[in-house]
C-alpha cells in the first residue's frame, strides 16, 4: 500500500483552494446582509479572513497595470 499518486493529491489542493475562496466569499456576502458580524467567528478565523483579504487586495493593486477608472 504506497502512497496515492501526485496527481489526485494536486487535484485536492486546488479543489481546496477554490472552496476556501467559496467559503470566504459566503461570509462576505453574510455579513453584508448582516447576518453575521465578523466578532461572531472566533479570533483566529477573523484574523485568517482579514489576513487573505488584505493580501488578495494588496495583489490586486499590484497587478493594476492602469491605476484609476481613466479611459485610453
Amino acid at each position: 500500500m504506497g502512497d496515492p499518486p501526485a496527481a489526485p493529491a494536486a487535484a485536492f489542493g486546488s479543489l481546496d483552494s477554490d472552496f476556501i475562496r467559496v467559503l470566504e466569499d459566503v461570509i462576505d456576502a453574510l455579513i453584508d446582509k448582516n447576518l453575521l458580524r465578523l466578532t461572531d467567528l472566533p479570533l483566529e478565523a477573523q484574523r485568517k479572513l482579514l489576513a487573505r483579504k488584505d493580501l488578495r487586495q494588496h495583489l490586486r493593486g499590484r497587478l493594476d497595470l492602469v491605476p484609476g477608472d481613466d479611459v485610453i
